[in-house]
């Protein structure tokens, strides 16, 4: 009987524990680097559909990667020199709109809330909850408060300095791999053993195609709502129809519940703001008319070449992603999960078949 050294046994075992403990607090501390080459891998996959139309025009692969490049760096540079302006001059005039109302006495939520509860809840002492309120906002150190404002108005900036400097390496590393993705594909299928390496190329394009059509067509649904949205909200009047767009376009980039909800906070917009509710109502049929179409003629035909994920996958997989990675991480989740929905339709189920 092979009797074991339990010292030797203990040290393997400490060994393998500070090894994985090293290995958690590597990936931790380069989650940043980690999540920018994902951005750039998901951005790369969705324009690789895009070269690969171009290189069937017999174009060379670097034309192709050029003219796409060159196309998306235009559009960006397009929407920052048209539509930045006006999103800033009517946030602008948002602002005023709502500081005004504050001062006029016309828009005072708090007395507001004071007044419908007192008439809701008429044997609660609400008159003396608020001045108990009152009581507290006066006992505060504002000069503190205002410290804290400012140093969190720096923090702000400097987030923002580390977003733009984060999107120009996101923006240099799409382009390298998208330059790159036959060669990096390559090196990746010849890890595969030569016997199955066939069958693994054969899904790894899947997979890849998928993605990227996914990609264009979550961009291009998007497109579409925000387009929309502004000639609509143009033509009924409404409050800030740019900003309105932008909201509708970043929305509907977020999958299942993204029109939804951009089209919900829109409609609670024109209804607070516009001159009339009758532009929310018109807004509202609006939305709900525009959501149907786009759930049924619009979706399928744009997302017909992406795999289809069943809705409780895509609820799971956006909860789950957006948990680890925020918004990111629920748009990167969907096609992580058509993924392995090849992989299980392809590999998993006929291995069992053949049992």
């Amino acid at each position: 009987m092979k009797i074991h050294n339990p010292f030797r046994t203990a040290l393997l075992a400490t060994l393998g524990v500070g090894l994985g403990l090293l290995l958690i607090g590597s990936i931790q501390n380069l989650q940043t680097i980690l999540l920018y080459v994902g951005t750039a891998l998901f951005l790369s996959l969705g324009l690789d559909p895009i070269v690969a139309w171009l290189e069937r025009r017999k174009l060379p692969r670097w034309a192709a990667v050029l003219i796409t490049i060159l196309a998306v760096l235009a559009a960006f540079a397009g929407i920052i020199l048209i539509v930045v302006p006006v999103i800033v001059q009517q946030i602008g005039q948002l602002v005023a709109a709502i500081q005004k109302m504050i001062e006029d006495g016309s828009w005072n939520p708090i007395e507001d809330l004071r007044n419908w509860m007192t008439a809701q809840f008429p044997l609660l002492k609400v008159d003396d909850v608020f001045e108990y309120v009152q009581e507290w906002l006066n006992s505060l150190d504002y000069g503190a408060i205002g410290s804290e404002i400012g140093g969190s108005i720096i923090a702000i900036g400097g987030a923002v300095l580390s977003g733009l400097a984060g999107a120009f390496i996101v923006l240099i590393l799409t382009i390298y791999f998208t330059a790159s993705t036959p060669s990096l594909k390559r090196a990746v299928y010849q890890l595969v053993p030569a016997s199955k390496r066939a069958r693994f190329m054969d899904l790894g394009e899947q997979i890849t195609d998928s993605v990227g059509y996914y990609v264009m067509g979550q961009v291009s649904l998007g497109v579409i709502n925000g387009v929309l949205s502004a000639i609509f909200l143009s033509i009924i009047g409404a409050p800030f129809p740019a900003v309105l767009a932008v909201i509708a376009f970043f929305f509907s980039l977020i999958p299942l519940v993204g029109t939804l909800t951009g089209s919900t906070i829109i409609v609670l917009i024109c209804l607070g703001l516009a001159e009339s509710p009758v532009t929310a109502l018109i807004a509202a049929i609006y939305y709900l008319v525009y959501m149907q179409i786009e759930a049924y003629v619009i979706s399928p035909r744009i997302m017909g070449r992406a795999v289809a994920v069943p809705g409780a996958v895509v609820v799971i997989a956006a909860l789950a992603g957006g948990s680890l990675l925020g918004l990111l991480g629920a748009l990167v989740a969907i096609p992580v999960a058509a993924s392995i929905l090849i992989i299980y339709r392809q590999v998993v189920i006929p291995r069992q078949n053949e049992r």
